[in-house]
């Protein structure tokens, strides 16, 4: 007697996202083992990430292979938006058009800037330059020490927060140790008032270490050493806050990985990326973290970095994005809600070389590139299609010891009109696949008002549609591999579902 079909659904294909960190066998099939280009949303469906379309017309000021390196919005007294960029050794205002408006005589050498926005004024630090000053309403661009309310001397700190009514400033060449704050309300006055520095030497809970980055967290001042973390109370009176927690053997290595969610703190530490509240809630469980599934990845990707770690986090698209440059690499973190150990769902952007990011006042995202300044929107990389690619790890229907014959897949997918879909298939761990290509059903997008009923221009399909196709299969193999190569024309792309009917053979 014949053995029936067996089934195996995967109705949320790829919901729980990268896992490369566990063994393959025996992992649940809504983890996957290739996850580019896409994203997590909020359906819980796999589905291709959105493009990028260029906002600069003429990239020539930056240069033939630098790109916009920083990315920052001022927004002026009378809520008038400029917004500020870097490359090339140059600082730029404009969009569409960069103008350069390095103050005259100031010769940047490097592009690592971070720029803050504090009381009404911009503000540009980077290491072993003279600080810069931005306000329309006073002055324009010049160095903190040549502006009318200038006292003292600026550090020259590689890293700026503006937190509790001043600006604090730390990593200074051969000073790695101490922190500078301004006055109060006042970025430009280092010297008088409520100015001061604190050296943290004796602080460092493993004994010694560098300031990476600054943060301001549920009323705390945070400080990131590359291999420890020291927290203050009462920064609102830097004169005697009071040292609340410090947390060793866990630390940041990127400046610009830090984001604050709003409820936590994301960081880029030696051990992949972590939260600040399940650091501190979880001391003596330091390789628990929320790149888990992919931390070894993450760890290789982070020592092949010539080019600066950047971050950005969107509240609009529920993600933190964590940029390898130097690889063409984006890890993308669904930020919705936890799994069970703490991780957060994780896929990865490929062929991407995005240098920076910024989050405009009306919530638009801006990337740096080669390019210059981009959005996040559309389908297509600057006009041109890309690639989404999702395969699921090796499954072997609940029985390794038998044979698995595939007869057919079902496949559903939602969007993604007139895009061409490759399905894939193989066995035993094979990188070589089966494959059948299919293309969406196309569909017109419905205008109410428009035309008249029955007549010959109206048109009254879905602008979305749902799309299920039936893939006849053939081979044999102790474990099965299924994945959909998908060619990104300038729609969305989601997978809903995929359903595979086999048969059980002989032990093997």
């Amino acid at each position: 007697m014949a053995n029936p079909l067996q089934s195996i659904n995967i109705a949320a294909p790829g919901f729980r996202g990268l896992n490369t960190q566990d063994s393959p066998i025996g992992l649940d099939p809504s983890f996957c083992s290739i996850a580019n280009n896409c994203v997590i949303d909020q359906y819980g469906r796999i589905g291709a990430r959105k493009g990028r379309e260029a906002v600069t017309v003429d990239a020539t000021p930056l240069g033939a292979s630098v790109g916009t390196t920083k990315i920052r919005e001022y927004i002026s007294p009378t809520g008038v938006s400029t917004v500020f960029s870097t490359g090339n050794n140059k600082i730029f205002t404009g969009t569409t058009a960069l103008t350069d408006v390095t103050p005259a005589g100031y010769v940047p050498t490097g592009d690592n800037w971070k720029i803050v926005n504090f009381n009404y004024h911009c503000y540009f630090f980077q290491r072993g330059h003279e600080p810069l000053l931005y306000a329309d309403h006073d002055g324009g661009l010049t160095t903190i020490d040549d502006h009318s309310h200038s006292t003292g001397v600026a550090p020259e700190g590689n890293e700026v927060l503006a937190a509790f009514g001043r600006l604090w400033v730390a990593d200074i060449t051969g000073d790695t140790s101490t922190i500078y704050w301004s006055n109060l309300l006042d970025g430009a006055a280092w010297t008088g008032g409520s100015t001061g520095s604190i050296d943290i030497t004796r602080v460092w809970p493993t004994g010694y270490d560098d300031i990476v980055a600054l943060a301001a967290h549920n009323g705390f001042l945070v400080i990131f050493g590359k291999r420890s973390i020291v927290i203050y109370s009462g920064p609102t009176n830097p004169a005697t806050m009071v040292l609340a927690d410090t947390i060793a053997n866990v630390g940041c290595i990127a400046r610009d990985s830090v984001q604050n969610t709003g409820t936590d703190l994301i960081f880029l530490s030696n051990e992949g990326v972590r939260s600040l509240g399940r650091v501190i809630q979880e001391k003596s469980l330091p390789f628990r973290d929320i790149s888990r599934n992919v931390r070894n990845d993450i760890n290789q990707l982070t020592g092949l970095q010539t080019l600066p770690i950047t971050s950005f986090y969107s509240p609009e698209e529920a993600f933190y994005l964590l940029s390898f440059p130097t690889s063409q690499a984006v890890y993308c973190f669904d930020m919705r809600s936890p799994m069970e150990d703490g991780s957060q769902r994780v896929t990865l952007w490929t062929g991407v070389r995005y240098l920076c990011f910024e989050r405009l006042v009306t919530s638009t995202m801006y990337i740096g590139n080669i390019d210059g300044i981009n959005t996040y929107s559309s389908y297509l990389d600057n006009g041109s299609t890309y690639q989404m690619n999702y395969f699921t790890n090796p499954m072997s229907f609940g029985d390794s010891s038998r044979l698995k014959l595939l007869k057919a897949m079902d496949i559903t997918v939602i969007g993604g009109q007139n895009t061409t879909v490759t399905v894939n298939w193989g066995y035993d761990y094979t990188g070589s696949y089966r494959k059948r290509t299919f293309v969406v059903k196309n569909a017109e997008v419905s205008e109410f008002n428009v035309a008249e009923y029955n007549v010959a221009t109206s048109v009254f399909s879905a602008s979305i549609i749902i799309d299920r196709e039936k893939i006849q299969t053939s081979g044999n193999g102790a474990v099965v591999t299924v994945g959909v190569d998908v060619t990104v024309n300038g729609v969305p792309f989601s997978v809903q579902e995929i359903n595979i009917q086999a048969l059980l053979g002989r032990m093997i």
